[in-house]
Parts: C-alpha cells; structure tokens; sequence
C-alpha cells in the first residue's frame, strides 16, 4: 500500500513540473503591446473628446448595450492589450481588434488621424458615436487585413473613399444611419460589391444609395445579412430580380424604404433560412405567391405600405416560426384567411388600412403570444368572435373604422395586460361593460351606437390618460367628483352624447394634467363652474349645449376655447393671452368689446357671430395679432367704422362684418391683406363707390358687399387682370348704375374651366373653422354653413344696371348661380348662355329684356332655378330636360310668352323660333344683299326660259302643267271673288 502511495506521489511531482514548466515557456511567448501601437491609441485618446451624459446614440435601444467612456481606462505605462475595447495578436502583440462602440466620443477623425497606425487591425469598431464632421476616408483602406468594419450611427459625412472596395477580406460592412453620407453610387456601388466577394453582412441602412440594385448580390451563397433600407429621397430604385432565390445562408434581407424600387414578391427556394424579411415603403406590387410558404424559419415579414393586393394565400400557414407580421399600408382584400392555429407565436398582427372584408376568424383566439393586434382601417364587419383561448399578453387592441356590430365581447373587458383598447366608428351596439383589470392607459370607443351610463368601473382606471365615447347614446348625469382618481388623465371626449353634468364643491382640483375636454353636443346647463385643469387644459369644446354663464376663465394654458351655439349671458368674457381660438359665436352676450381683447397677441380665429353686441370696434382688431386669419363680427349690433389699420404682413384669410350697422367707407388699408379670401361686408351702411382697388388681392375668392349704399357706376380698372381668384361677388341692393362691368366679368378666371373630376373637394377654411355665407335664390336667403371649393355664383340684382348682357358672361362656364334680376337691363337673352354648363341659378327677372328664350337653354341640365318673370320676353317657351320641371312663376309677367306652363297657348304648333342672334343678322342689312341678288338671278333665268317654252311649246309635259295650274288659279279666284260679294251685301 505505501509503495502505491509513493508512485502517485512521485507521479503528480513530475506532472506539477511539467504543468509550470509549460505554463512558464507559455508566458515567456507571450508579448505585450509594442509601445509605438500604446502610444498611437493614447494620441487617438487625447484627439477626440469624451462627453458625459450627452451619447448622441441611445446604446440602450439600438445597440444592445450600455454607453460607457471606454477610453478613459486606457493608462500610460499599461499594457494596451489589457485597455478596454482593445484586443491583440497573443503571439505578436499587435493590436488586431478595436472597439470603440458606445464610448461616448466626439471628435473628427481625419485622414493622418492614429487610428490609422495598426496595419493588422482585422476588426474596427466605431458604432453609436459622434464623429460629425468626419469622412469615410482613404486611411480606412489601408487595413488590408480587416474583415469587419462598423462605422454606423456615428454622423460620418461627405464622400466616401473608393479606397473601401479594396478591402478584399472584409466580411462585414456597416455604414448605417450615418445620413450625411453622400451617395454611395458616386463611389459605385457595382464595383463596391463585385470587389467585396467574401461578404457576408453589408449594411447600409438610412444612406442614399441612388442605384439600381446590384443582381449579382443574389449570386452571393455567402450572404448572411443584407441590410439595404432607406431612410432617404435617393434610394434604389428599378425593378427587383424576379428570378428565384438562392441564397441557402441568407437570414436578413431588408430594402425597406425604397419607394422607387419595384418588383413581385421574391421567390426564394425551400433550401432557404430567412429570419427576417422586410419590403415596407417600397413599390413592390402584385399577389403574394404561394411559395411564400417555404419561408419556414421566418420570424419577421414586413410588408407594409407596399402595392401588395389580391387574397392572402392559405400557405401562410407553414410560417410556425412567425413572430412580427405586418401587412399594413396595402391593397389586400377578401377575407382573413383562418391559418392562426399554426402561428402560435405571433407577437405582432398588423393588418391596418387594407380591403380585408368579412368576419374575423375564429383561429385568431388561439394567439395565446400575442402582444398588438390591429384590423383597423378595412370593411370587415359582423360581430368579433366570442370565445378565446389566451390573450393574456395581449396589450393593444385596435379595430376602429370598420363595420363592426353587435355587443362588445366579455372577454375584452377581462384581458390583464390590456393598455389600448380602439373600437371606434363601427357599429357597436349595447351597453359599455365593467373592466376587470386596471391596465388600461387609452379607452376609444366613440363612433358607435353604444347606450346606457358610463360604466363605474372607468373611474377606477388609474392609469388612463385618454378616453374617448364621443358619439354614441350616451346618457344620465355625470358627477365631476367620480375623476378622482383618474389622476393622469389627459384627453377625455365625451361629446355628442346626451349626458349632463353635475360639478361638485372640490372637483376644480381633480384632474391634474388634463389638456383636452370634449363635452359639446351634449345636455349641460347653468352655470359651468369645472375650473379643472387651471395651469394644465389647453382645449376645452363645450358647444351645443345649454351653458348660460361662466364664474371666470381661469385656464392660463388655453389654446382652444369653443362655446358656441350655447344660452351665454351678460358682458363678452375675454380669453387668456394663450388663447389662439376662441369662438362664442350664438349666444345672447351683450356689451361692448373691451380692449383688452387685442392682448391676445396670440389669437388666430376669434369668432364673436350671432350675439348682441353692440358699440363700436376697437381701432386695434385689425391689428393687434399678426396670426390672425378669422375675424367673424356678423349678426351683432355693431355701429361706427371699420378699423382702418390692417398692417403689412398680416394674416387675414376671413374678414366677416356681415349684419352689423357700420357706416363710412372701405378701409384703404384692407390691400394689406394679401392672404385674405373671404371679405363679408353684407347688411350694413357702408358708402362709397366700387372699391376697385380689392381687385388686387390675389387670394380674393369671396367678395360680399350686399345691401350696403355703395352707389355710382363700377368702371374700369387699372389693374390687370382684377380679381383673378374670385369665384363669389354679390354686389345685389346697391345703387350700383351703368353698364353690367364686363372688364371685370372678363377677369373671372376662378369661374372658368374648373376640372372637378381633378381637383379635391373640399370646404374654405380649415380644421378649426369654416367659412359660412348667405346666397339669394328665388327672394329666399339660404345659409351655406360650408362654402364648397367649388361654388361659384355672380349677385347684382337690386341695383340700377342697365344696357344689355355682356356676352362675355357666357364665358363663366364653372358658374353655379347667376342673379341680375331688379335692374333695368335691356335687350336679349344672350346665346352665349348655352355654354353655363354647370348653372343651377339663374334669374333675370325685373328687367327690360326682350326678345324670345333661346331654345339652346335646353341644354343646361343642371339648372334647377329659373325666373325670368317681369320682363317683355315673348315667342315660343323652349320645351325639354329642365324647362319641363319650372313653373308658371318663372315667367309670368312677360304677355308675349306662349307655351307650357302658361296657359297662354300659341296660336299654331310652330317651330320655336330661331335665336335673336339669327334674326339679327337679317336686320343688319348684310344677308339681306345677299337673298336679293340671288332673287334678282333667279327672276330674270326664270323668265327667259318661261319665254323659251311658250315660244317653242316645249317641253309639252311642262306646258301642260303650266297651262292647268293656271287655269285652275282663274277658276279659283273667280270663286272667291264670287264669295266675298255675298257677305259684303
């Protein structure tokens, strides 16, 4: 036993010497870094800047770590192989790797920069730091051995070095989000990649890369990655190889952002290990094909807003490995195919803003993974199926803008992880439910049918910041007490309901960061004393309701205030200085405008319409805010003038006076306005003559000066082209005189050759306000509370014009409405009227025209008002499309008129009569030459060959037909000689 014991003794002696021995000649081959490298990276150190706190790049997120400064551990006299992201040959000791990533540096590296001193660097490292100001230089070419090079988010700028594409060893290039780059196809792409044939991962993402793309990258078996996305205007651009793929390595590919490359959907062999594949923002188009389902290894499909259309295939369902599928932003249609109890991973489902119809499938229940789920923005419809199976993940639910009905399901009241919930504009019908689970941050269900209370259990949502039920049947009273504990709650709608409110002693301090209220359209009543949200609420809609009164304004944050159409009382309260909309528009205020009003520097619509105020203006309204677009004053009891100071540069786009008792003359100083496109001053006393001088404005689309005491003849003007915009004047209850104004008739460009089929329909104004007016059909005052883009209408009735139509009205061919009636007009209906194709209004009644309707009219089938009553019109009534529908009011007061509707008949079934203009031209003498010369020929031709046959008797056929027709005359008038004897006696 002791001989045993003594062997293994000696046996681990040798072996201990052995293991020092070898570990002593290991040490001894091992070298440090050599001092000329030591001291590059400390020159390196000492020329670019560590900034604390302040990384331009957030490592966290993009980079998978953690910012830290590197560089600040590296010591003189220390071994460099043991310095922070320094790595070295362990034979040679020379520094064969550097990375720098997410060291917080900031600094330039040029061309003699020391980086460039380590000839065996392989890999280099300079992600998530700032080196704005610096270039891709041709010093990064002299690493010829390195096989992998990161420079991404690091603000590299200007060109890059052709000197790239000779690193032949690289196997990994990234130049990402650096977005100064210059184009890479200056520095040739084709070449840059022909060159570069080991490469494995090429990432570019977020560089401008105005190439077409590179096919003989898809030749390439090695590739692993190929990131190519464009955050840029100069992306690629070209059709994508429609050629099948065979790249058996290939994990990533990415060409999103490419809006200018096109192509079908790759085919990529069943041999292939795609994780990640994202086409989103390009121009690729087309079905997806059945071979999308050899994609077996993916995890992430992104296609959104692509030209993608047609069904989604049945082979989705071979992608098990799916986690982020995003098919947004395209034009899929049919219905969703029921393949989700094969996807059992999906984290994300985004299939917003398609076609997609029909149900949602049942097999959707089955996600027991997923996180996001949005169907919103498609025409899927019937009610969301009833029964899951997991969902405890799921955190965002959005299905808003379909055709969604029936109640709302049990189970998404119960879900655990619930943060957003967006079920509005569809169909829901039945009461809200009570919410188990107190994740929720957004509530959005307005749009509905929903009914009933507000469920109790919304109040305990303490970590709701937006609830919407606007729109629905909301009803019962709502306690301001019950927001007590939503205390980080920022938007709430509840407009277009039929709720009331009861404000308790203490809720002023409820609600602490509320920005956005939304009660309008609702039964509110009395005094509003729910100050909440003092230094906090920047919105605040409580219009349409039946508020009488305000303790104070105390909202020092306001932007937007709306309290129109309300039962407000007493004196006009005025707006914080924030304020820069504040409408009060219909209501019963009173008083006066203070002046204080024109602290509100801020202002960019004020909206006082419909109320009682009186006195006169400020002088400072037309001047006090530059932003100012909207001043609506109509409908009030104002006296005095019109401001007379509207500044240079200022915004006015709607001057609105309209119904007041403002007197004087136009303020000169409205040619200022250059912006400005509605001015209403309608309904009042203003004088003087024609302000020809607005002519100028060139934005000038509506022009109102209607019952005012504007007199004198409109002449001419000296501006060319006046009034080049305008598409509404109304001039009617004047005492305008002279001739209709065709310089300016002439001029109205806006009025002529409107392409609706090419232009978007929309109304004047914007988001926060539209333009309203009152147009006059048949006497009756019709208010367009829109003015459509489109509408085009010409008022000069009631005044004293006289002389005829200009012809040129005809060239208006965008016209809608048309009102010369109550003047003294003379002459005929002008032909040229045929071409007011689009005319729906026209009246011409209380004139002196004459003459017959032309039967051209007829033509004008969108015309649905006519009056040409009061007139000396007479003739035929044309018959056909529109002149069926019209009246005897259209045209009675006019005895020379004949035909349906008047019971005057015409005394023969005659041809309508030919137009005035026809019959014109005989009576200038001109035509009439020309019957007479042609009777003279024809007379003295017929008497020589009358002669001709009486002398010859021949041809005897046509003196037989002669001689009868002449005896029977005889005998004829003989008869009737005969005849008239007897009754005479």
């Amino acid at each position: 036993m002791s001989k045993h014991l003594l062997l293994c003794f000696l046996f681990f002696l040798s072996f201990s010497q052995l293991l020092l021995s070898s570990c002593f000649s290991f040490s001894n081959s091992t070298k440090i870094c050599p001092h000329g490298q030591s001291l590059a990276l400390l020159r390196l150190k000492k020329s670019i800047s560590v900034v604390h706190n302040s990384s331009f790049w957030d490592c966290d997120e993009f980079g998978g770590t953690t910012s830290y400064p590197k560089t600040e551990y590296w010591k003189e006299g220390s071994d460099c192989c043991s310095w922070d992201g320094v790595s070295c040959d362990l034979v040679t000791g020379h520094v064969i790797e550097l990375d720098l990533s997410c060291s917080l540096l900031s600094g330039t590296i040029d061309s003699n920069s020391t980086l460039f001193r380590f000839p065996h660097l392989q890999r280099l490292n300079l992600a998530f730091n700032d080196f704005g100001g610096s270039s891709v230089s041709a010093g990064f070419g002299r690493f010829s051995s390195l096989t992998h090079l990161n420079l991404s988010n690091s603000l590299f700028s200007g060109l890059i070095s052709p000197e790239i594409s000779h690193l032949s060893n690289l196997v990994s290039l990234d130049l990402s989000q650096n977005y100064y780059l210059s184009d890479i196809a200056l520095l040739g792409f084709d070449s840059l990649v022909q060159n570069l044939t080991k490469l494995q991962k090429l990432h570019l993402r977020g560089i401008s890369i105005s190439s077409v793309f590179p096919n003989s990258l898809l030749n390439r078996s090695s590739l692993i990655s190929l990131d190519l996305s464009s955050g840029v205007l100069s992306g690629l651009h070209g059709r994508f190889l429609d050629n099948d793929i065979h790249l058996p390595k290939l994990e990533l590919l990415d060409l999103g952002g490419n809006s200018n490359l096109s192509g079908n959907f790759p085919r990529f062999s069943e041999n292939n290990s795609l994780i990640y594949l994202s086409l989103s923002s390009t121009n690729f188009s087309g079905e997806l094909p059945a071979s999308i389902g050899n994609l077996k290894s993916l995890q992430t499909l992104d296609l959104s807003y692509c030209q993608f259309s047609g069904s989604i295939p049945a082979s989705l369902e071979n992608l098990t490995q799916i986690t982020y599928l995003r098919l947004d932003g395209n034009h899929f249609s049919g219905k969703i195919p029921n393949v989700f109890d094969n996807l059992r991973n999906l984290i994300s489902l985004d299939l917003f803003e398609n076609n997609f119809s029909g149900q949602i499938p049942p097999s959707i229940g089955n996600l027991t993974n997923l996180y996001e789920l949005d169907f919103s923005y498609n025409q899927l419809e019937g009610a969301i199926p009833s029964s899951v199976y997991g969902f405890s993940s799921l955190s965002s639910v959005r299905l808003q803008y379909n055709l969604f009905n029936g109640t709302i399901p049990s189970w998404l009241y119960t879900l655990p992880s619930l943060v957003e919930l967006d079920l509005s504009h569809n169909k829901f019908t039945g009461h809200i439910g009570e919410f188990q689970f107190y994740s929720l941050e957004k509530i959005d269900l307005s749009m509905n049918e929903l009914h009933g209370s507000i469920p109790t259990s919304i109040f305990e949502l303490v970590n709701l910041s937006s609830l919407y039920l606007s729109s629905n049947n909301l009803s019962g009273v709502l306690e301001t007490s019950k927001f007590e504990k939503l205390i980080n709650l920022i938007d709430l709608g509840l407009s277009n309901n039929m709720l009331s409110l009861t404000m308790s002693v203490h809720s002023n301090s409820l609600l602490p960061n509320i920005q956005t209220l939304d009660l309008s359209h609702n039964n509110i009543s009395g005094m509003f004393s729910w100050n909440v949200g003092k230094d906090t609420l920047s919105y605040l809609n409580l219009s349409y309701n039946f508020i009488s009164g305000f303790e104070m304004l105390p909202w020092s944050s306001m932007r937007i205030l709306d309290l129109h159409f309300n039962l407000l009382q007493g004196k006009l309260p005025t707006p914080t200085n924030s304020t820069y909309f504040f409408s009060v528009s219909h209501n019963k205020l009173s008083g006066e405008i203070s002046p204080l009003i024109c602290k509100v520097s801020s202002m960019d619509v004020l909206d006082l319409s419909h109320n009682n105020l009186s006195g006169m203006l400020p002088h400072c309204l037309g001047n006090f805010s530059n932003d100012l677009s909207v001043l609506n004053l109509q409908r009030n009891q104002f006296h005095g003038i019109i401001p007379q100071t509207f500044l240079k540069g200022n915004s006015f786009r709607t001057l609105d006076f309209n119904s007041n008792q403002l007197e004087g003359l136009v303020p000169r100083s409205l040619i200022m306005c250059k912006e400005l496109e509605v001015l209403n001053l309608g309904n009042n006393k203003i004088n003087g003559t024609f302000p020809h001088w607005l002519g100028a404005l060139p934005k000038l689309q509506v022009l109102v000066l209607r019952f005012n005491h504007f007199h004198g003849q409109i002449g001419f003007s000296k501006i060319k082209s006046p009034f080049m915009s305008l598409r509404i004047i109304d001039l009617a209850h004047n005492d305008f005189e002279g001739d209709l104004p065709e310089i300016y008739l002439r001029s109205l460009k806006a009025t002529m050759n409107i392409d609706e089929g090419n232009m978007t329909r929309k109304y004047m104004g914007d988001d926060n306000y539209q333009d309203s007016m009152m147009v006059t059909i048949k006497g009756l005052e019709i208010e367009y509370v829109k003015i459509l883009n489109t509408f085009t209408t010409i008022d000069f009735s009631s005044n004293k014009f006289q002389g005829v139509i200009p012809e040129c009205i005809g060239n208006l061919n965008s016209l809608r409405g048309l009102n010369l009636s109550h003047n003294y007009l003379t002459g005929y209906i002008p032909l040229s009227f045929k071409n007011l194709k689009m005319l729906e209004s026209l009246d011409l009644s209380s004139n002196k025209l004459s003459g017959r309707i032309p039967q051209e009219l007829t033509s004008l089938t969108f015309l649905e008002v006519l009056n040409l009553s009061q007139n000396h019109l007479i003739g035929f009534i044309p018959q056909g499309s529109q002149f069926q529908t019209f009246g005897n009011d259209s045209y009675y007061g006019n005895p020379g008129l004949c035909g349906f509707p008047l019971s005057n008949r015409c005394t023969t079934d005659e041809i309508p009569y030919p137009s005035q203009e026809i019959e014109a031209k005989f009576e200038s003498g001109f035509d009439w030459k020309i019957t007479l010369m042609g009777y003279g020929c024809g007379l003295v031709i017929g008497l020589s060959l009358g002669c001709l046959i009486f002398v010859s008797g021949k041809p005897e056929w046509l003196v037989w037909i002669i001689d009868k027709n002449i005896h029977k005359k005889i005998v004829r008038n003989k008869r009737s000689t005969r005849g008239r004897g007897a009754r005479i006696s």
